[in-house]
């Protein structure tokens, strides 16, 4: 189960790194959110939108890495079921909280 945690926690780590990346970019166009995105959204401040969804992705990792802690309670946990559940979770909470907050404060209208 360590390697497993492991591995999630990498994972994480990775969410966290791209948020980070994301904050810190001078990047002039705005960052894609959803997957296969043809274009990204025409927003009013760059920095500002992608520093939000840097904050989110960031926040994201973190939440991540602490749903993966019961898999450190052993192979027949019952607390991995608070894992999966919990990911799924944060996760629908991440396209909500893009769609109702982000986009809604730095999309061009």
């Amino acid at each position: 189960m360590i390697i497993g945690f492991v591995i999630w926690m990498l994972v994480g780590c990775g969410f966290i790194g791209y948020g980070i990346y994301l904050m810190l970019s001078k990047r002039e166009a705005p960052v894609g959110f959803w997957a296969n995105e043809k274009e990204p959204p025409q927003v009013t401040d760059v920095k500002g939108y992608n520093r939000a969804l840097g904050k989110l992705f960031g926040g994201y990792g973190i939440a991540f890495i602490l749903l993966g802690l019961p898999m450190l309670g052993g192979q027949n946990s019952a607390g991995v079921v608070f894992t999966v559940l919990g990911a799924a979770w944060a996760s629908i909470a991440l396209a909500i909280i893009y769609s109702t907050v982000i986009l809604k404060k730095y999309q061009k209208r």
